[in-house]
Formats: C-alpha cells, sequence, structure tokens
C-alpha cells in the first residue's frame, strides 16, 4: 500500500530551483532515508512533505488524498527537528503533550497517550524535569516524543542526531531502528551521514543538485549504484576511480585502462562510440595486495590503523591515492611495493557523463577471476 507520493514536484526560491521534477514512492510502515550532500534538497524535500515549505509545482499524496494545500497539522504527519525546539520552561511531560493540548485531547486521553509514549521511550522516570536537567540523547527523544505523541501517519526526522558526539549518534541510532520496529509506523529520515542512512534504511533516496539520484535499497546502492556520483557518495572509504578509454563498444566492452592494458569487461556499451572516457570503479574492499618483484608494482604512500583494519593508500600516478582495505596482520609500511589485485566481479564501470554502464548477465568466459595493476606510471590515457 503506498503511503506517500510525489508528482513531479518542483520547488523554486528565489529564482533558483531547489528540487526538480521529484518522483516517489513510499510505502506504508517502510523506513526511508533522503540523503545527498549540503545543499541537494534533501531538508526542502522534507519540509514540503510536513507542509512547512509550499510546493511549486507537482503533487503530494498522502493515503491517495492530494494535500499540497493543507495546514501541517491536517496531514497526519510529525516532525523532529535538528534543534530538539523543546520549551525550557517546561517539564517533559508538558513538552510531549503540548501538540496534544493544542488538539484540544480529551485530557484522560492525553494522559495515556504521554505516558504510553513516554514507556516507549524509556522516558517514564523523567516526566517532571526540565530539558536542561537532561541528556543530549534524553532530550532528542523527548522531541520523538512530542512528535509521536500525536500518533501521527508518518513521522519526519530532519537530521536529528547531528548534534549528538559519536557514540551517543550510535545509541540513538539503535533506539530509532527498534522504535521504528516496535511501531511499524511510516518514517522518513534526513541525513548527510551515509552510515545512518545504510544501517536505518529500507530504501535510500539519493538526491543530487535537486534532482533524484537513485531510490533503492542500502545493499542494491552499494552494490550496484546508478551513477559515479551514488558510486563515490556511498561508502568509506569511497569509492576508487581509474580513468579508462572505450576501445570497441558492444555487449562485451573491449576497454583500454590504466589498470591492465586492453581488456574485454562484462559491461554494455553498445550505445557509445569508440574513443569515450570512461571511469573504471572498485571499492576499497575489492583490492587486494601482494608483495612486488623488485622495481615493479606501485608505491605505498601511507597507511591508516583502524585496529581491525587498515587502508592502504597507492600511488597510481592519479590525483588521488588508490585505497586499500587490507587486514591489519598484513603488515604494510608506508614505501612498500605491492601488485594490486582487482576483484572482476566488482568492477564497475561509467560512462563520461557519470552513467553505469550495464553489467552483462553472461559471464566472460576469457576473463580472469582478477586483474593485476603492476605499473604506476602507465602511459597516459
Amino acid at each position: 500500500m503506498i503511503k506517500l507520493k510525489l508528482d513531479n514536484v518542483n520547488k523554486q526560491l528565489g529564482g533558483m530551483r531547489i528540487l526538480r521534477d521529484v518522483n516517489l514512492e513510499i510505502a506504508a510502515g517502510e523506513f526511508v532515508v533522503f540523503v545527498g550532500p549540503s545543499g541537494c534538497g534533501k531538508s526542502t524535500l522534507l519540509r514540503l512533505i510536513a507542509g512547512l515549505d509550499s510546493i511549486c509545482g507537482g503533487n503530494l499524496v498522502i493515503d491517495g488524498r492530494r494535500v499540497n494545500d493543507l495546514e501541517p497539522r491536517e496531514r497526519g504527519v510529525g516532525m523532529v527537528f535538528q534543534s530538539y525546539a523543546l520549551y525550557p520552561h517546561m517539564s517533559v511531560y508538558d513538552n510531549i503533550s503540548f501538540g496534544l493540548k493544542l488538539a484540544k485531547t480529551e485530557k484522560t486521553s492525553l494522559r495515556e497517550r504521554v505516558l504510553k509514549t513516554a514507556q516507549i521511550l524509556q522516558l517514564d522516570k523523567l516526566l517532571q524535569r526540565k530539558p536542561k536537567e537532561l541528556s543530549g540523547g534524553q532530550r532528542q527523544r523527548v522531541a520523538m516524543g512530542r512528535a509521536m505523541a500525536r500518533e501521527p501517519d508518518i513521522l519526519l526526522f530532519d537530521e536529528p542526531l547531528s548534534n549528538l558526539d559519536a557514540s551517543l549518534r550510535v545509541q540513538m541510532r539503535n533506539e530509532i531502528a527498534r522504535l521504528h520496529a516496535r511501531l511499524g509506523s511510516t518514517m522518513i529520515y534526513v541525513t548527510h551521514d551515509q552510515v545512518e542512512a545504510m544501517t536505518l534504511a529500507d530504501k535510500i533516496v539519493v538526491l543530487n543538485g535537486g534532482r533524484v539520484e537513485q531510490v533503492g535499497s542500502p545493499r542494491e546502492l552499494y552494490e550496484r549504484p546508478a551513477s559515479r556520483f551514488v558510486a563515490g557518495f556511498l561508502g568509506s572509504p569511497r569509492m576508487n576511480f581509474l580513468p579508462a578509454r572505450l576501445q570497441t563498444p558492444g555487449e562485451t566492452s573491449l576497454v583500454d585502462t590504466l589498470v591492465w592494458g586492453i581488456t574485454p569487461l562484462p559491461f554494455d556499451s553498445s550505445n557509445l562510440a569508440t574513443g569515450t572516457q570512461l571511469s573504471l570503479g572498485i571499492r576499497p574492499e575489492h583490492v587486494s595486495l601482494k608483495a612486488a618483484d623488485g622495481a615493479a608494482g606501485v608505491v605505498v604512500t601511507a597507511v591508516e590503523y583502524l585496529g581491525s583494519e587498515t587502508y592502504v593508500h597507492l600511488d597510481t600516478g592519479q590525483d588521488e591515492p588508490l585505497i586499500c582495505r587490507c587486514e591489519v596482520s598484513a603488515g604494510w609500511q608506508a614505501g612498500d611495493r605491492v601488485e594490486l589485485q582487482l576483484d572482476i566481479d566488482n568492477l564497475h564501470l561509467f560512462d563520461a557523463d557519470g552513467a553505469a554502464l550495464r553489467r552483462h548477465p553472461q559471464a566472460i568466459e576469457t576473463l580472469p577471476d582478477s586483474v593485476s595493476l603492476r605499473s604506476a606510471r602507465a602511459s597516459a590515457l
């Protein structure tokens, strides 16, 4: 069942288009995360759904009803803001019940709903405290409780954890995930933190320059990004990119790469011309290293130790180092010379506009399981 639908939604502000032709469907009970860089339009989109900003074009439909012109309180949504927006002179109880009082909720029902909400959020022992007596995580739960108490059809979160320290963000992230599992309500969550997006979402909506770049599950977007932008945005460290040139187009592409010369790759380039500039993508965990013989291979320029793993930076002759995620036991050090093995099954190929080329469904028998990068100073493409 479709809970919310955005149909060709546009937003313009001061002559600038903030959102461009946004089309999106969100099912009942889904946890959807809007993610993207600063200024991409994700918070604006959330405010349009909440009714805090007006839509310049298109339709917003909730439960089959067009709500473009309805007031926020008439839309059946509750919103949790980044800044908490608590009333400092009110107790936790009064903050949670504030929206219910404005709606003239009957007193017995109001009390029942506040106590139920406080119990769910583990605030039942803090109801008489003022916000200044609470920790950051407790204040955030009060802000969530105020939205929940109204029993909205959709809960909206606008970067709710950005003001918390790292350890508290992890704790609150887990609490929000458990809350969604317990309530089963539709939640829409805005963040610039890709870890929050990957761990919380049933579905991620990646925004770029006011447009929807890709929609899908965290796994789908991570493993099969539709564009170089999505590939580079999701993942930490981000995907490595190497230049390439299309030698022979077709259902199987013959590609001239910095990596290992002219090689067939399982990507369909039938619609591209010979000589088209491409980008070859590979994630750090899909690069493995072995010691190089003599002066062959590439040079390790830096090693980041993270306890359970290390990130090894390599000089491939490009502007940015190529990064490999390795086990600590490998013991690589700056100055080492190594050979790279790239996993063919996890390569990505993007055209000059950044669109991902479709992977050919049938494996190419002549391809090795992996390919090697031996020379850091291969001829420029």
